[in-house]
């Protein structure tokens, strides 16, 4: 028990202190520094590991939407566990390799080569496409590109 909170501590104070580092000698890139690329990158992987049940729900409403209520009620939730699956590992993987640039994931949708963006898109389980029920993102509070 007492080891656990040890590296507990040490895991954080080594992210608390590479961070500070890294950011210090950062360069800013479109109002984002690429020191704060591993940090997105690891409460990704994070949020995967936490909410990628939420994945089951998510798809039910996909399937839905797409293929009717009936299809999402048998299919959905079968396709939510594949995704599940997927996105928890997905997660650890983040969690594990944060500090490390991945090849075929570059910052960018349309990009390539090594990086630190998702390995499964959407990168969030939730994102605003796909906010069932208006549940996670009020509609109001969204603010749309076009005007």
């Amino acid at each position: 028990m007492r080891f656990g909170k040890t590296f507990m501590a040490s895991a954080f104070l080594a992210v608390m202190v590479i961070g500070a580092s890294v950011c210090q000698g950062a360069a800013v890139e479109e109002g984002e520094t690429w020191a704060l690329k591993p940090v997105e990158k690891l409460g990704r992987g994070i949020a995967n590991v936490a909410f990628g049940a939420l994945e089951i729900p998510m798809k039910m409403w996909d399937v839905n939407q797409s293929m009717g209520g009936i299809a999402g009620i048998t299919y959905g939730p079968l396709k939510g566990v594949a995704y599940t699956v997927a996105r928890e590992v997905v997660g650890v993987v983040d969690i594990v390799t944060f500090l490390v640039p991945l090849p075929d994931c570059p910052d960018e949708a349309e990009g390539y080569g090594y990086g630190y963006g998702p390995i499964m898109r959407p990168a969030w389980v939730v994102d605003i496409k796909h906010n069932a029920f208006n549940f996670f993102y009020d509609e109001d509070s969204i603010v749309s590109e076009s005007y």
